[in-house]
C-alpha cells in the first residue's frame, strides 16, 4: 500500500509494539508529529520540557519494562540535545531508538537552518546510526534499528529522516518483527565445561554480577547458580536488583564504594566468577592487583569486554540466561561450608552503619526502603546520594534500580522516572537525587504536572556537590573550588509552581511524614532534605587503590584520633 514517510514511521512503531513516544516537536519532524496526532488512540506521546528529558525519558521506559524505549526531536539544536541521553543509553546498554529529522535533501549540506549531521554526531555513542535519504528506504531502516537496539548487547539506535522524505510517498507492507534466535555455539558449550571442572575444584567462589544479567532476564538462573555452588555474590551498580539483596548470600556492592565483607572477600577468593560485568575501574581499584589471589571466569554476551580491562583465566560469550543455565544443568551441588561462614562473619563484623540522631543520606533511604513496596522502582541522579541508594536500599527485583552507572550523567534521574513511570503505572517510584544534580533537570517537573505522574522525588540538599567536594576533602586538601551550591533556591516553591506538591524538612520525624504523606497521596511530589554538608559515602577505595585497603568513617576517624 502506498502511505507516505509519517505514516510509514508510525505504522513502524506499531510493528514493533511501541505504544510510548517521548519527545518535543519543532519545524523539521512537523510531518511525523501531524501523523502522530492521527495515531494518538495508539501511540502515547509525553511531551518533555527539554529533548535530553525526553532521552532519558525513553532510557527510563527501557530499563523499567524490558521493551525498547522511543524518543523523537527535530533538527539541529533538537537533535544535539539528545546526545548526553544517547551517551548515558550507551554506556548503560539500553535498548532505544531516536528519531529525528532533519531539513530535505534540496538544502542537506547548505549550513541550512537546524542543520546538524546528527548521524555523524553520534557514530561514537550508539550502536548504529543513519541518515535516511529516500522513502523506499526508511521502512527497512527503522525495522533494522529495532533489531540492532534490542539483540545482542543491547543499545541505542539513532535514525535520521530528512523532511521531505516524511512527506513523500512510498510502498509500505507490514511485517512481524524478528525475534533474536538466542543459542550458544560449539565454542561457548566447550568454555562452559572447562568452566564448570574451575567451579569443581574451587575451595572459595565469589560471584560477581552486572546489568549484564538484568538485560539477559536471567535473575533467576543467577540464584539458582549461586545456590548451586553455594557462592556469596556480589553486584555492580548496574546490577543492583539482579539478585535478591535480602538473601544472606548477598554481601554489598564491590569496588570503590563496595561493603568491606565484599571487597576483603574478593581479594581472599580463589575463583572470581564475573557475570554480565565490565569490570569497571570504579569496581576492580587497581587492575594489576585485583582478586590477585583467584582465578577469574568473565561470562558476557559481548566478545569486546573480554580481557578489556581485567585479564581472565576463562571466559565464556554469549547470551548470560543460557550460559547460567547450561551450568545449572552440568554441575552437582557444590558446598563451601567454612567459606560462606567466612563471609558472613566479614559480613556481621563489618556492617554498613547509619546515624540515628539526625537528618542524613543513609537515614533517609533506610526510611525509603521502610515504607516502600518491594516492587518500588527506585531512580538516582550521580553523586553521593547514587551510591546511599544503592548501599542502604534493599533491592530485591531486577529493573527496580535506575541510574546512571558508565557515563555518570548528572540531570539523569527525573526523566528517567517519568519513563519508568509511564512504563510501570502501576509501581512506586522514587527518585532519589542531590540538589546539584536535580537542578540539572527539574525543568521536567512540568512533565510531571502536566501528566499528574505519582513521581516522588527526595532530594537529599547538603548545598554541595557531594560526591566532588568528598574528594576534594580527600585528596585536594580541602580546596573547595567551586563545589558550595549555598543559594536562595527554594525547591519545595519550586515545586508548587510547577504543580507539584513540594516538602521542606531537616529531621527525621519531619523527613518520614512527608514521605509518608507524598507516598499515599498518589501524585507527584518534591521532598527537599536538609542533610548536612560533610557527610562522606564510606567505606571507600582510593582511585586505583587495592580492595583489601577499603577503609570506613570509623577508621579515618582513628587515623585522625592517633595524628
Amino acid at each position: 500500500m502506498q502511505l507516505n514517510g509519517s505514516q510509514i514511521i508510525m505504522e513502524c512503531l506499531l510493528e514493533q509494539g511501541v505504544d510510548t513516544v517521548f519527545g518535543y516537536p519543532g519545524g523539521a519532524i512537523l510531518n511525523v508529529y501531524d501523523e502522530l496526532y492521527k495515531y494518538s488512540d495508539k501511540i502515547r506521546h509525553v511531551l518533555t520540557s527539554h529533548e535530553q528529558g525526553a532521552s532519558h525519558a525513553a532510557d527510563g521506559y527501557a530499563r523499567a519494562t524490558g521493551k525498547v524505549g522511543v524518543c523523537f526531536a527535530t533538527s539541529g539544536p533538537g537533535a544535539t540535545n539528545l546526545v548526553t541521553g544517547l551517551a548515558t543509553a550507551n554506556m548503560d546498554s539500553v535498548p532505544m531508538v531516536a528519531i529525528t529529522c532533519n531539513v530535505g535533501n534540496a538544502v542537506l549540506g547548505k549550513d541550512s537552518f537546524q542543520e546538524v549531521d546528527i548521524a555523524g554526531v553520534t557514530i561514537p555513542i550508539t550502536k548504529f546510526s543513519v541518515l535516511v535519504k529516500r522513502v523506499e528506504d526508511l521502512a527497512s531502516t527503522l525495522r533494522r534499528a529495532f533489531k540492532i537496539a534490542r539483540s545482542g548487547r543491547p543499545g541505542p539506535v539513532l535514525v535520521d529522516v530528512t523532511k521531505d522524505v516524511t512527506a513523500a510517498m512510498g510502498e509500505y507492507e507490514p511485517q512481524v518483527p524478528e525475534v533474536e534466535e538466542k543459542v550458544l555455539d560449539q565454542t561457548a558449550q566447550k568454555h562452559i565445561a572447562e568452566v564448570a571442572e574451575m567451579i569443581r575444584a574451587a575451595k572459595k567462589p565469589f560471584i560477581f554480577a552486572g546489568g549484564g544479567v538484568i538485560a539477559a532476564n536471567a535473575s533467576a538462573e543467577l540464584a539458582e547458580f549461586a545456590e548451586k555452588i553455594d557462592s556469596p555474590v556480589t553486584l555492580s551498580l548496574m546490577g543492583q536488583g539482579a539478585f535478591d539483596e535480602a538473601d544472606p548470600r548477598y554481601t554489598g556492592m564491590l569496588g570503590m564504594h563496595g561493603t568491606k565483607a565484599t571487597n576483603f572477600g574478593v581479594a581472599d577468593c580463589d575463583l572470581l566468577i564475573g557475570v554480565g560485568v565490565r569490570f569497571s575501574d570504579r569496581c576492580t581499584g587497581n587492575t594489576q592487583k585485583f582478586a590477585s589471589h583467584a582465578k577469574i571466569v568473565h561470562i558476557d554476551i559481548d566478545p569486546a569486554e573480554i580481557n578489556k580491562n581485567i585479564r581472565t583465566d576463562e571466559d565464556i560469550v554469549g547470551d548470560v540466561r543460557l550460559v547460567l543455565s547450561a551450568l545449572n544443568n552440568m554441575l552437582e551441588p557444590q558446598h563451601h561450608y567454612e567459606w560462606m561462614a567466612h563471609v558472613l562473619e566479614l559480613k556481621e563484623k563489618y556492617p554498613l552503619r547509619v546515624a540515628a540522631d539526625r537528618l542524613t543520606g543513609p537515614w533517609l533511604v533506610e526510611t525509603i526502603d521502610r515504607l516502600t513496596p518491594e516492587d518500588t522502582i527506585i531512580v538516582t541522579d550521580v553523586g553521593q546520594h547514587q551510591m546511599w541508594s544503592s548501599q542502604y536500599y534493599t533491592h530485591r527485583l531486577p529493573r527496580h534500580f535506575l541510574s546512571s552507572g558508565g557515563l555518570g550523567t548528572m540531570g539523569y534521574g527525573l526523566g528517567a522516572a517519568i519513563g519508568a513511570k509511564v512504563g510501570r503505572p502501576e509501581a512506586t517510584v522514587v527518585q532519589i537525587t542531590g540538589d546539584g544534580c536535580f537542578r540539572m533537570n527539574c525543568n521536567e517537573l512540568a512533565t510531571v504536572g502536566r501528566n499528574d505522574l505519582a513521581v516522588i522525588t527526595v532530594i537529599v540538599n547538603n548545598q554541595v556537590l557531594g560526591m566532588v567536594r568528598q574528594w576534594q576533602k580527600l585528596f585536594y586538601e580541602g580546596r573547595y573550588s567551586h563545589t558550595i551550591l549555598e543559594d536562595k533556591m527554594n525547591y519545595a516553591a519550586v515545586a508548587e509552581a510547577m504543580g507539584v506538591k513540594g516538602y521542606t524538612v531537616d529531621t527525621c520525624e519531619a523527613a518520614e511524614a512527608a514521605l509518608a504523606e507524598a507516598l499515599a497521596s498518589g501524585h507527584g511530589a518534591v521532598i527537599d532534605c536538609r542533610i548536612d554538608k560533610d557527610d562522606k559515602v564510606y567505606p571507600m577505595v582510593v582511585p586505583n587503590g587495592l580492595l583489601e585497603d577499603t577503609f570506613s568513617e570509623e577508621d579515618v576517624e582513628e587515623t585522625a584520633s592517633q595524628s
